[in-house]
């Protein structure tokens, strides 16, 4: 028996949380584990440590796969990243850093940075080429009119998946800011001027109150 040491990191975002079931299986170079339940319920900012227990050792991890199932209502869940630690003591990184909605299935890869060239073992090309061919369908060109610059094959933002969208937590954090500012303009007397301006250096004392500011 072999086993190893898993833990499972949520992004500290407001609803990075979910209540669907994840699970995880491990890939290394000799083989994989079974498909291993982590929890039924994921705080923001918190951590989930199990066990994993394989009939043998699975040689270097290269990559894992994390399940995202749901029982009743769909819960959209944001990994962080995920740790392993081998019987022997290595540690295996995976930065994962995205949104998983719905029922499926993210590999993702150990988190040193590795080449084509680099990648010896089949599962790790056939992962690249299903990379690739989703990375391209998701980022599909049209042209808006002629001369313009090209943009993406969408009529809305919300055809994009969650992780290609702005962030909500920026969007509002954006739109926050945009409001601190005409208020702070407001109240300074910028907006409600009716004169002209006698000098650059009075411009200034009106800018320089919200200046190095930010809310967050």
């Amino acid at each position: 028996m072999a086993t190893y040491k898993v833990t499972v990191a949520t992004g500290d975002m407001v609803e990075a949380g979910t209540n669907n079931s994840i699970s995880i299986t491990l890939v290394g170079s000799y083989g994989e584990s079974r498909q291993t339940t982590v929890s039924f319920l994921f705080l923001p900012g918190k951590e989930k440590s199990l066990s994993v227990h394989c009939g043998q050792d699975l040689g270097p991890i290269v990559l894992i796969r994390l399940h995202k199932w749901r029982l009743f209502l769909e819960d959209a869940w944001f990994c962080k990243d995920v740790r392993v630690t081998a019987p022997n003591g290595t540690l295996y990184r995976f930065p994962c850093y995205q949104w998983l909605e719905g029922v499926t299935t993210v590999e993702v890869r150990e988190g040193s940075g590795k080449k084509l060239v680099d990648d010896k073992l089949q599962i790790l090309k056939e992962h690249r080429h299903r990379e690739l061919a989703a990375r391209q369908e998701a980022y599909r060109w049209k042209n808006f009119a002629q001369g313009w610059p090209r943009c993406l094959n969408v009529d809305s933002i919300f055809e994009l998946d969650s992780n290609i969208q702005f962030s909500r937590i920026r969007a509002t954090n954006f739109t926050g800011f945009l409001i601190f500012q005409g208020a702070s303009h407001f109240l300074s007397g910028f907006l409600l001027r009716r004169s002209s301006w006698n000098s650059l250096d009075e411009m200034r004392t009106i800018f320089s109150r919200t200046q190095g500011r930010d809310i967050g």
